[in-house]
Formats: structure tokens, C-alpha cells, sequence
């Protein structure tokens, strides 16, 4: 898969082209109906597929402060697309500028101009252009004034959810990870890099990776959690996970930290991922050591029921 950076980084010689276009923050079911759509109708018209995204979130520019919680960093995001057979990525820089772009002339510049649109695959709800101004029955307009079609793809449901990323955020924040990776169609995910911690739980017999995610992070609600360490891109080590700010220790500063089970070597400073299966339990403060010591070794052995 090739990659661009703007679309203005197409080729002067670009043919015509199948294009897709929006956040795709996770890349859950729904977005994988869409590009695979979107792969499938390139392949059979004989040309290739672009996914058009963006970076930062148009949230972030059209009303600061409101970046909505990541579900799915960029590179991480790269690589599930490219899994769908994608030809080519585009992440165009949204900038205050873009924003204000009309939809027409968004339109015109980036799909006709740049990508050569020869069909436009999107999503039911689809909005583009300044004030998201522009729909699907004026893409359809003007795909006639300019010579491409424009095709729906039907939004994803099951059981009367939508399928869609603010329903997976709103899923994670309330710690329900198995209803997130059911929309998502693989567990919810957390990257970053091991820090130093206290090392209260190494003297507690459960030493812990603690993990430093990115800003905006998608991070589940405080508890404890069953699911995996991956590291080195494939290697899937059980792991109990703990999100909070240790009350039994009157901590303050929230913390991702994972013990991973029957593991003795070293992860600091190593880019590693948290998979999570199942919530087993909220937060507890324990007056003594000893119940914590009790309740840690059961989140333990929960922890290998429900990962085996």
C-alpha cells in the first residue's frame, strides 16, 4: 500500500480511481464494510482504491479542546487499512483552512483534481465541506457535474446499535470492552511505551509494565481487566491490567499497568500493546495488604479463564 501525505502527493500521471473518504477511527466493522466496498468495486472497474483520513481529527480545529478519545493511533490505523487490500492511504492535514473549505471546492480539489475520481464509496451519514455543509445527495450532484458516480454504503448495525466510533468510545469509558471489541471486530487496543513506575507491585510478588499512552488515548474505565501484552508486533502475553490511581495506596496519578503472567524478564522502554478481553472488577481500596494480596492472586486466575 502506498502512502501520501496530502493529496497533493499524487502522481502527475494518477489514472482514475475508486475513493473512499472519512476519520475511520478505529476501523471497526462499519469502516470495514466501507473501504472493503469500496476495494472490491476498484478491482472490478480496474483501477485502484484510495482511502482518504485525516490527521489531526477535524474535531480538533473546527472546535479546540474537544479532540474526541483515539480509538486507533495513526500507525496502528495504517495497518488495518492496508489489511483490507487498500492501494493507496492519504492523510490529509486538517487545518483551518481545509475547514472552511466549501463542499464544492472540496469536491473539485481533492476528488477531481488531485485523486480523479472515477467513483466515491461512503457512509450513509457522510458530511463534508465547510460547516459539513455538503451530503450524500449533493456528492451525487456533483459527481454529475464532474463525472463520477458516488455509491452508498449501508451504516453496519446489529441488534439496533449502529455500528460507529462514538458508540465504541462510549463503550470503553464505561469499561465495557467486550461490547467495543464486538463493534470493532477484534479486542479494544492501548499502545505505548513501558515506564518506570513505583515497583510496589514487583515487592508485591506482581510486578507491573506501566504504560505511557499518547494524549487522547481511548483508555477503558478504571478497573481491573483481562487481555494481552503483544510485543514485537506478534508475540501475545496474558496479561491482568489495572487502570486507576491505586486508592489502597492513596495514589492520585492515573495509571495503565499490566502484570503479565509468568513472565520474568525486562520491558522497560519498549513499545508494547494492551489487548483488552474482559472486565473482571471496579476499583477497590483495601484498608490492609493482605485482602489486596488475596483479590490480586483471583484477578490472576480469572485472568487465565478468560484468556485461554
Amino acid at each position: 500500500m502506498q502512502r501520501w501525505r496530502g493529496y497533493e502527493a499524487a502522481p502527475g500521471d494518477w489514472g482514475r480511481s475508486v475513493v473512499t473518504i472519512g476519520v475511520f477511527d478505529g476501523v471497526h466493522q462499519g469502516h470495514q464494510a466501507t473501504i472493503g466496498h469500496a476495494v472490491a468495486r476498484a478491482r472490478e472497474l480496474g483501477v485502484r482504491s484510495v482511502v482518504v483520513t485525516f490527521d489531526p481529527h477535524p474535531a480538533e480545529v473546527v472546535r479546540p479542546g474537544s479532540h474526541p478519545a483515539v480509538l486507533t493511533e495513526p500507525t496502528r490505523k495504517a495497518e488495518l487499512i492496508e489489511a483490507l487490500g487498500v492501494d493507496v492511504l492519504c492523510v490529509v492535514p486538517f487545518t483551518a483552512e481545509l475547514s472552511r473549505l466549501p463542499a464544492e471546492a472540496f469536491v473539485h480539489d481533492i476528488l477531481v483534481e488531485h485523486l480523479h475520481a472515477m467513483l466515491v464509496v461512503v457512509g450513509d451519514n457522510f458530511r463534508f465541506g465547510h460547516r459539513a455543509a455538503g451530503n450524500v445527495a449533493l456528492l451525487e450532484q456533483l459527481g454529475g457535474t464532474f463525472g463520477f458516480g458516488v455509491e452508498n454504503a449501508p451504516l453496519v448495525t446489529a441488534d439496533g446499535t449502529v455500528f460507529s466510533s462514538t458508540y465504541i468510545r462510549a463503550r470503553i469509558e464505561a469499561g465495557d470492552v467486550a461490547a467495543a471489541a464486538a463493534v470493532l471486530g477484534r479486542p479494544h487496543r492501548l499502545e505505548g511505551v513501558v515506564v518506570l513506575g513505583d515497583q510496589r507491585g514487583r515487592e508485591l510478588g506482581f510486578p507491573t509494565a506501566n504504560l505511557l499512552c499518547p494524549p487522547h488515548t481511548a483508555v477503558p474505565a478504571d478497573g481491573v481487566y483481562a487481555g494481552w501484552l503483544v510485543r514485537r508486533g506478534t508475540e501475545r502475553l496474558p496479561a491482568a491490567i489495572s487502570i486507576g490511581t491505586n486508592p489502597t495506596f492513596a495514589g492520585r496519578e492515573r495509571r495503565v499497568e499490566a502484570h503479565v503472567l509468568d513472565f520474568a524478564g525486562d520491558l522497560y522502554g519498549e513499545r508494547v500493546a494492551l489487548d483488552f478481553a474482559a472486565h473482571l472488577r471496579g476499583q477497590i481500596r483495601y484498608d490492609a495488604i493482605e485482602p489486596l494480596l488475596v483479590q490480586m492472586a483471583e484477578d490472576v486466575a480469572r485472568t487465565r479463564l478468560a484468556v485461554a
